[in-house]
């Protein structure tokens, strides 16, 4: 048997992407923070981007890998087109499906929004695509929970209209990712929604008038207070986890603290192995969700103190993660069925598929052998099913 490590440093040995027997569809999530905008130049200084927090990072324990320098597509700039075709370009070679892109809408105002923006409008990169409504307050602590109010989010009637107007436009491109024909829609704090039920069908009638149809409606499964809800108790269709998730069985939760340790500036530090195999003990829930996985998590060049690090990622780790999550996704009896990856390109949390100075292509090899390897399980058993028929 080659050595896995290898394999995934080189890529040699690696089979070319095949048709998805499997039908799992992989989807990253997407940061549009790399170009600066006037908020952030006001709030962190001239010229700011996510790039700035991520020179920051600096090793704080042996072996704690530390900054994330990017390789392949260096420092950019997501206001050039050339950037975001080339992620596309590297995105579809190895086996992403499409992007979920942060969308960032306070009551009528867009944040960020450039990328996008051109994205609509342009038509390129010919690439499939969904939104998150990242719809937390920005504070001046990066922790939403508490620090001086940025910009507010704030909820009205009224402005679910417009914002489901507006949500029109990407709806009806047809790059835009549908699930069961319909547009896939997540909103990152459902939970904070005043009345959500009432949200979810004024953006269903809305739509429908529009002449959109239906639309599937996603809450996501984070580690903010509250967000583990029943999406069908709130009018949504299904829920998305997100790793890393710290959410507890207290059972887990003990044995884990056992091991997570505090490192200066009050740190935390987790083995990504036991983020890994309390995802995959986890049970189902009792509602339709879509999995998902992180290539790793280390928040320390954003968070001046108390970030989180899994300490001991690594891309074989990773590799074997998804491809449960792909098995167990294949194997599920809806039609559509996606497998969600946290992130492309979130540098300020360690955590991004795109190429780095440290691990080169490992993660994206590690994501499209894991395709690969579950696709060909899928051919065998239709071939031993074909033949024993």
């Amino acid at each position: 048997m080659p050595n896995r490590s290898l394999v995934l440093e080189t890529g040699v040995g690696v089979e070319s992407t095949s048709s998805s027997q499997s039908n799992v569809k992989l989807i990253a999530f997407y940061l549009p923070q790399f170009h600066p905008i006037p908020e952030n130049d006001e709030w962190w200084g001239k010229g700011f981007t996510e790039w700035t927090n991520v020179v920051k990072g600096r090793p704080w324990f042996h072996g704690h890998y530390q900054p994330h320098l990017p390789a392949d597509l260096g420092f950019y700039d997501l206001r050039l087109p050339e950037t975001r075709e080339a992620q596309a370009n590297l995105a579809k070679q190895y086996g992403i499906h499409g992007f979920c892109y942060f969308h960032y809408w306070f009551h009528g105002r867009r944040v960020l929004e450039r990328p996008f923006n051109e994205v609509l409008a342009s038509g390129t990169p010919d690439f499939p695509f969904c939104l998150c409504w990242a719809n937390e307050t920005w504070t001046k602590s990066w922790d939403a929970a508490k620090g001086e109010i940025l910009i507010e989010q704030t909820y009205s009637h009224n402005d679910n209209i417009s914002h489901l107007r507006w949500l029109m436009n990407a709806f009806e491109d047809r790059r835009y990712i549908r699930v069961e024909g319909k547009p896939l829609f997540l909103v990152y704090r459902a939970q904070d929604l005043p009345c959500s039920l009432r949200t979810a069908e004024t953006w269903r009638n809305e739509a429908r008038k529009a002449g959109i149809g239906e639309i599937f409606l996603c809450t996501v499964l984070s580690n903010s207070p509250g967000s583990r809800i029943d999406p069908n108790a709130v009018g949504f269709d299904a829920a998305v986890e997100f790793q890393p998730s710290l959410f507890n069985p207290r059972a887990f939760m003990r044995k884990a603290w056992e091991r997570l340790w505090r490192g200066l500036r009050n740190n935390r530090i987790l083995e990504y192995s036991e983020i890994v195999n309390r995802a995959l003990s986890a049970p189902d829930p009792a509602f339709r969700w879509f999995r998902c996985v992180t290539p790793s998590w280390d928040n320390s060049s954003r968070k001046k103190d108390k970030a989180l690090i899994l300490k001991g990622s690594h891309p074989a780790k990773y590799r074997d993660w998804l491809e449960a999550v792909i098995r167990r996704s294949a194997l599920t009896s809806t039609k559509d069925k996606v497998v969600f990856i946290n992130a492309w390109n979130e540098w300020a949390e360690g955590n991004h598929l795109e190429p780095c100075q440290h691990w080169g292509h490992a993660f994206l090899v590690a994501t499209r052998a894991a395709m690969n390897s579950t696709n060909s399980e899928f051919s065998r058993a239709a071939s031993i099913s074909a033949r024993n028929s």
